[in-house]
């Protein structure tokens, strides 16, 4: 369908009327404010305090409820409190940024006789805030308000002002969690052929690898565990115990039921409580029998794949949906090695995902209140040891949340190691601003050629600018958005999602709840 000149002119102009040049930092960043920040309490849920150790003591503990975040106050040499606008942080070098309030009750007492020592609301922080947000001063206001409080109305915002500077948080380029990727083993040729998942659960990330060795044999590796595990061995510790269920778990094709019988002649565990005991020997190797198979069960249960863990789902039937997870990465490892699949792409953009602004921010909160509830813990457990009364406005210090979520803004320096995640606005000139809010990363090394990861991706068409990118080191590994790209974000929640599948007619969905089930999915 051909579209003349005039109306593409015109449906240009409507798009960059409805100021999206920036929208996929607002979105994202309003979304962490509604959403997000919650999720990150909820998982928390309560801070634990070695009170109660010593004979005769009562337990203590905090939980946490709501937490809010108002728009941007500063406080004045007097005490008062006043509205703060973006200009006047800039002016004056300080952070734009708004008190964050979190519900907190300090608990005591054994489980079944637990009662409530001091709960209110109190201040536990102060978060940086999006310049044109739904929680910045000036949102909605109209240009001639704009004008009136000295900022630019063309000014697309998206962008964090601390001590003063305005500071952008790059958008970076991430290989998506918890899909299987196969490939071969380039340390060893086309002899080696791996199936690696990104599993990624609560800002925990764990690479999972299943690969087949020259010998024809399976071996899985993943965090905590040094080297690699068998198979066979893996998949009977999380209970697939027979031949048959295994073998028919990884596929019924007669070539792959050969390979896979091979891997079976070589087991050298044949039931769940050997499996164990094996692990058991390689994690706490000279520790007592015990132990050993205490941690074993800790490490299947914990890093092997985190993303299958899901809220109220017996632990058996995870380590059931875990071995079932492991038999797909062991088909595509053989399906590989008989030319039935191609090498998956990395470069390829379905296999990508974009951390904007409000995943970053996640990341960073999630952090801050870890320390927090490290320094809550230590505030109570000092106030009872001199016998203070336990209350949450004394044990709670403002300024370890605020320091945490405005140093690595100021800096760039990331959680996880990553740096130059943040960076100062380029104001050389209005279209400097848009392209800097409109750029894009990849978290792969500089100094290597990586001459793949630098080229254009047919993939790239109409997400990715074919010509913005800088010369030298930095040369296809920053880029920059396609003019009328739009990104997409939370395009469905988890639970709809699995109802959606339900009633197409897929079977055994893990944590498809009663309650969430509808006539069709029966």
């Amino acid at each position: 369908m051909s579209i003349d000149r005039a109306a593409r002119r015109e449906i240009s102009r409507e798009y960059f009327s409805a100021e999206r040049l920036a929208e996929h930092h607002f979105r994202s960043f309003n979304s962490f404010l509604t959403r997000g920040m919650q999720r990150v309490v909820d998982e928390k849920e309560t801070i634990d305090t070695d009170i109660g150790d010593k004979e005769g003591e009562e337990p203590v503990f905090v939980e946490l409820g709501d937490v809010r975040v108002v728009t941007p106050r500063v406080r004045e040499a007097d005490g008062s409190e006043e509205l703060l606008y973006p200009q006047e942080a800039r002016l004056r070098n300080i952070t734009y940024s708004a008190p964050v309030f979190m519900e907190m009750a300090i608990v005591k007492g054994e489980e079944g006789d637990e009662r409530v020592v001091d709960s209110t609301e109190t201040k536990i922080g102060r978060m940086p805030i999006m310049v044109g947000s739904e929680k910045c001063n000036i949102a909605g206001f109209s240009d001639e308000e704009l004008v009136e409080i000295g900022e630019d109305p063309a000014d697309p915002g998206g962008y964090f002002i601390v001590n003063g500077s305005e500071r952008v948080l790059m958008t970076s380029e991430d290989l998506a969690p918890n899909k299987i990727l196969a490939e071969y083993d380039t340390k060893y040729g086309d002899e080696i052929q791996v199936a690696k998942t990104f599993s990624q659960r609560r800002g925990y990330r764990a690479l999972v690898l299943c690969e087949r060795t020259r010998d024809g044999l399976l071996e899985v590796s993943f965090p905590s565990v040094s080297g690699s595990v068998n198979f066979v061995t893996l998949v009977r510790a999380l209970g697939l115990e027979s031949d048959e269920e295994i073998v028919h778990k990884v596929s019924n094709d007669p070539e792959i039921v050969k390979y896979m019988l091979e891997n079976l002649e070589e087991a050298d565990v044949q039931t769940e409580e050997e499996a164990i005991e094996t692990l058991g020997q390689r994690v706490a190797s000279g520790q007592g029998k015990n132990y050993q198979l205490k941690r074993a069960n800790y490490v299947i249960d914990r890093y092997l794949l985190p993303h299958l863990h899901e809220e109220g789902v017996d632990e058996e039937d995870v380590r059931i949906n875990k071995a079932h997870y492991l038999c797909r990465m062991a088909e595509a490892c053989f399906e590989l090695a008989l030319g039935r699949r191609d090498s998956d792409d990395k470069d390829h953009y379905a296999n990508k995902r974009l951390k904007v602004s409000g995943d970053l921010m996640k990341d960073l909160f999630r952090t801050a209140l870890n320390k927090l509830a490290r320094d809550v813990k230590y505030q109570l457990e000092r106030a009872n040891m001199r016998n203070r009364n336990l209350s949450v406005n004394t044990v709670v210090r403002s300024d370890v949340l605020t320091e945490r979520l405005e140093h690595p803004i100021a800096t760039g320096n990331w959680v996880g190691g990553r740096s130059g995640v943040s960076q100062l606005v380029d104001r050389t000139d209005y279209m400097g601003v848009l392209s800097h809010l409109r750029r894009l990363r990849s978290p792969l090394s500089r100094s290597q050629p990586h001459f793949e990861a630098r080229d254009l991706h047919a993939t790239q068409w109409g997400r990715i600018c074919p010509s913005e990118t800088p010369e030298g080191p930095n040369c296809g590994l920053v880029k920059n958005f396609a003019q009328a790209m739009e990104l997409s974000q939370n395009v469905a929640d988890e639970q709809s999602l699995k109802r959606e599948l339900a009633s197409m007619g897929v079977e055994g969905i893990p944590g498809l709840e009663r309650a969430d089930r509808t006539p069709a999915d029966d």
